[in-house]
This record gives C-alpha cells, structure tokens and sequence, in this order.
C-alpha cells in the first residue's frame, strides 16, 4: 500500500471539511477567527481524524459520513498545542513551520483560542453525524473523547510532564513509571480515543472495540516516542517547531531517560506490534498497519 497517496487523499478530505465547518476570518468575533484560522490551518498532518475515518472504514462503515465529527479531534489536537505552546508551559515560538498563535497574535488571544477550538471540536463530536440513527453513538463518543481528554487523560498527562521536569529519582513513583504515565496520557489518549471514535460511530461490538483500544494505546505510545527521537535528532525545518527543547528544559522523555539507540529498538518493537494488531482487525497490509508503519518511522 502506497501510505504517502493513503495519507494525502485522507488529509484532504479532512482539511475540505474543515474549511468548510470553521468560521470564515471576516465573520465577527474577527481576531478570534484570524488567530484560530493561524493555528488550524498551518499545515498540520491530521493524524487523528485520518485515524477515525480509517478505523470506521476498517469496521464497515462509510468514512466520509464521519469527516465532520473526526474534525472535531483536530480542533481538540489545536488547542492543546496553541496552549502547550504557551509561555507558562513550554514557551515555543515555532508550530509547525510558523509563529506560535501568542506570537503571531498575543498570549491573552492564545487562550481564548484554546478555549473556542475546545469548544467547537465537543460540538463538532456532538452534532456529527446528523440524524437519529447516530443519536445514541454520538452521546458514547463525546463522552469517550471528554474522558479521553480530562483531569484523568491527556489534561493529566501535561501536568504530570510539568512535575516531572527536573524532577530527581527521589519522587513519589520511580522515572520509568512516570515516563509511561506521561506518554500514555499527554499524547496516548486522545489518539486511542481517535481510533476509539470510528469504532463507536460504527457500532461495532464489545470485542470488536477493545482490540481497537488496544492498537489506539500502542499507536499513542509509539507516536510519543517516535517525538522523543525526532525532538533530538531533527531539523526545526523537518519538524516544523523547535527541536532540542525537550532536552535543554530537563524534560522526562524516552530518549533522555534510556537514550537515542534504545527508543530507536523500541519504536521498532512497537511497529511489529501495531502491524500485528492491525492485522487481526483488518488482514494483512491494510490501511491500519500503513499508518502504524508512518507513524513509527516519520521524520516529521
């Protein structure tokens, strides 16, 4: 399977249905608008709609009756970078090849931005697809994704990161511990929960989901290392953001903690995983163990 044409005809669904859901720049609250319209469209992979859409393709259902809700993981994804990116947090000046949004515009509007994509990809979640028939799956995906992204999922997990950062082994859990926690819920759950979300929205039965939220758990852990290896070994042209910061702020990550060769050999390990789990929800060679495969070796 040719992943690159899988990925660019999956992106462009996303990114048109996009375009076609946000509020246009001119509509009123205008700055707003502007400074979401800065972050949303800046040239991002889509990674977790893609994965709903595939996910519901792979359980039988029709990918494109679910584009507009999948879109809502992307603006939930956006906002957690445009406030990751924040001064009080990470303080990176560069997201994906441009200014960060409280660069570009200023801090108090990078808030409000979070705060108005978080909203809008809820009511995306909530309002998609339309009818009847998606009633009662619609209620169990919200409800998955908030919980995804809760106190308890990736919100967790961001904190979890600020505690750990230089942080000795003294703490209250040993460093390997803490890393898994961090990696399982800052990035892992709201990519399990996008893989999650095409299940739902195709009705697919008790078993049927778990070996879902089994290949989501791995394909979320898989990315976070694959970003730990990127943070120190890519270009700021290749990732789009400032590389080497993870490393220079004492943060916890794969590579700091067992180093470069190690997080290479498991990120391998992870890849023969994920294609094996793929592969007893799909067969061989399908769509899901080419997005495994991306994901373990991207260079962006």
């Amino acid at each position: 399977m040719n992943v690159d044409r899988l990925l660019a005809e999956e992106q462009s669904a996303v990114e048109s249905a996009l375009r076609s859901l946000l509020p246009v720049t001119r509509v009123w609250p205008e700055r707003l608008h502007q400074a979401m319209a800065h972050a949303v469209f800046a040239g991002g992979k889509r990674v977790r709609p893609v994965l709903a859409r595939l996910t519901h393709r792979a359980s039988g259902g029709d990918a494109d009756a679910i584009t507009n809700a999948a879109c809502g993981l992307e603006l939930i994804h956006t906002y957690s970078l445009v406030h990751d990116d924040l001064p009080a947090l990470d303080n990176d000046v560069l997201r994906r090849g441009r200014a960060t949004v409280h660069v570009a515009f200023d801090e108090a509007t990078a808030i409000l931005v979070g705060d108005a994509l978080l909203t809008e990809g809820l009511l995306f979640l909530a309002r998609y697809p339309e009818g009847a028939l998606w009633s009662d799956r619609r209620v169990e995906a919200v409800e998955m994704v908030a919980e995804a992204i809760s106190a308890r999922g990736m919100v967790g997990g961001q904190m979890e990161d600020l505690e750990a950062t230089g942080l000795s082994e003294g703490s209250r859990m040993t460093q390997e511990e803490r890393l898994d926690l961090i990696h399982r819920h800052k990035t892992g759950c709201l990519l399990r929960a996008s893989v999650e979300l095409g299940a739902i929205l195709a009705g697919v039965d008790g078993a049927t989901r778990h070996r879902f939220t089994v290949f989501g758990e791995n394909l979320g852990l898989a990315f976070q290392v694959a970003d730990d290896v990127l943070d120190a070994t890519a270009s700021a042209d290749d990732l789009g953001k400032s590389p080497g910061k993870d490393s220079a702020a004492g943060k916890l990550t794969y590579v700091t903690l067992y180093g470069l060769d190690t997080a290479r050999r498991r990120l391998d390990e992870l890849e023969s995983k994920l294609i094996d789990e793929a592969s007893e929800i799909e067969g061989a060679d399908g769509e899901l163990a080419a997005i495994a495969s991306y994901v373990c070796r991207r260079r962006s």
